[in-house]
């Protein structure tokens, strides 16, 4: 689940109605409503900073891939349109950029990479042998879980952007 950046919403993904799709909700819990309505899973769902969209993973191209819709719902567009899966995607503080799981590289093993929020300029920050899963944004950092611990990469946004 994912705040709304005004604190009244809450978004996160269920199957509730027989597939996982992403839902939005009032924050005590009333009024639910099914955001993507697709046939294929969305889920792990994140609210951009100013509020206007939802970065999220789906399955709509028979592959993982990471998606942005409008925070209602509408216009929903493929960001990553890989082979490989690309899973977990999470807003940077400014919105500028989305860290996400991709297993693209010759390894296969779980990295984060980090884009620009248009998809453009994807980079592999951490190109580990290790399993490298669920960022997390803390200011201009983020944390990464990797092998079962917590690992936090200070100034890896930086470096990227390079």
């Amino acid at each position: 689940p994912s705040w709304s950046p005004d604190g009244r919403h809450i978004v996160f993904y269920s199957d509730r109605d027989g597939n996982f799709e992403i839902y939005v909700m009032d924050d005590d819990g009333g009024n639910p409503k099914n955001l993507t309505n697709h046939r294929a899973w969305d889920s792990s769902p994140s609210w951009s900073p100013d509020g206007k969209h939802i970065a999220f993973q789906s399955w709509r191209d028979r592959n993982y891939e990471i998606y942005v819709m409008d925070a209602d719902g509408g216009n929903p567009r493929n960001l990553t349109n890989h082979p490989f899966k690309d899973t977990e995607p999470s807003w940077s503080p400014d919105g500028r950029r989305i860290v996400f799981v991709s297993d693209r590289e010759a390894d296969a093993n779980p990295d984060i990479f980090v884009m620009n929020a248009d998809g453009s300029n994807p980079k592999n920050l951490t190109n580990h042998p290790e399993d490298d899963l669920a960022p997390a944004w803390f200011g201009s950092a983020f944390s990464v879980a990797s092998a079962g611990k917590a690992l936090t990469l200070w100034g890896a946004v930086k470096q990227a952007n390079r």
